[in-house]
């Protein structure tokens, strides 16, 4: 019982107390409201005396905002950092973007920079695609038919020789790399003069077949093209000998087979085939004893009565009449 009566005393108390506080409130903003010079000094006065002796209780809500002031600062840097970071991902996109323009356009220079026959002129392709396989070499250009590419002509990058057109479209064609199993390129060795034949072996290290002299030849040698066949021009440049982790003598390509983007597709005319063979042999002498030549453009002899005509007439002998029976006396 007395701890009701007690908790029912102490509700009306709080009541009033909690009333009594809601009217000083009012009082004190209301007083705070008054525009006079007595209120204005009341106010200095007040707060001249209470103020000062309130700073220790103020000093926990000065550091609070300082805190607060220190995240949204962070919070500032975070933002400028991630902003930053979204630049220099772009900033690294489009350095990637030049470093691939500078090493493109640093490819066509070396192109126009290689010395080659003044008589031969040349396309240039992008390699599309690598149509390689375990069995065959090859890429793709994006010239064919209707650039004038025909089937048959060398092609190169920068630096070497990397193959020859086998197969042409009208849009596109087929590069046949030196690296091909198929390929079989006739090759001079300098500066011994060795002639050989490059056998592509499916490896970037392709073999040097049928040398005459092996032991004439030396580790970085230079390799060219020996133009023999007609298949490539003379004095392209392949590459340099090297040995094989096998003993056997190899060709290390100056082309850069791993990083093909642009080749330079030569236009090879075919030699001049010798039609009048005039030129070349001098005409018989008057004296000349032996079989006669065929002459050039004189037909064949077809038959036994044509070699009688074209023969010389019989000397006849002293004893003999012209029908071939003895004088009489």
């Amino acid at each position: 019982m007395a701890g009701k009566n007690s908790a029912d005393f102490a509700t009306p108390l709080r009541r009033v107390l909690i009333a009594l506080l809601v009217l000083v409130l009012i009082g004190l903003f209301l007083f705070w409201r008054i525009d006079s010079p007595r209120a204005e000094r009341m106010r200095a006065n007040f707060v001249d005396r209470f103020v000062p002796s309130f700073e220790w209780a103020l000093t926990p809500v000065t550091k609070v905002s300082r805190m607060i002031a220190g995240f949204q600062s962070y919070a500032r840097i975070y933002e400028q950092n991630q902003e930053l970071r979204r630049e220099l991902q772009k900033m690294s996109a489009w350095k990637e973007a030049a470093v691939q323009l500078e090493q493109e356009n640093a490819k066509l220079l070396a192109q126009n920079k290689v010395r080659i026959d003044p008589k031969l002129t040349s396309v240039t392709g992008v390699v599309m695609t690598d149509s390689g396989t375990a069995f065959r070499q090859s890429v793709l250009l994006n010239v064919g038919a209707r650039d004038g590419i025909v089937d048959g002509w060398a092609t190169m990058d920068g630096i070497g020789l990397v193959g020859r057109i086998a197969g042409v479209g009208e849009r596109t064609s087929r590069v046949m790399l030196l690296t091909d199993p198929s390929s079989r390129t006739p090759v001079n060795i300098q500066p011994s003069g060795q002639r050989a034949f490059l056998t592509g072996d499916n490896t970037e290290l392709p073999l040097l077949d049928f040398l005459e002299s092996p032991e004439n030849v030396r580790a970085g040698d230079r390799v060219v093209s020996s133009g023999d066949g007609g298949v490539f021009p003379p004095g392209l440049l392949v590459g340099q000998v090297a040995e094989g982790s096998d003993g056997r003598l190899r060709v290390r390509m100056a082309a850069d087979y791993g990083q093909l983007e642009f080749l330079r597709v030569l236009r090879t005319h075919p030699a001049e085939v010798l039609q009048d063979t005039g030129a070349l042999i001098p005409p018989l002498a008057p004296d000349f004893i032996g079989p006669v030549l065929p002459m050039a453009g004189a037909a064949p002899v077809q038959n036994d009565s044509a070699a009688a005509e074209l023969a010389p007439p019989p000397v006849p002998v002293p004893g003999t009449t012209e029908r071939g029976g003895q004088e009489n006396d």
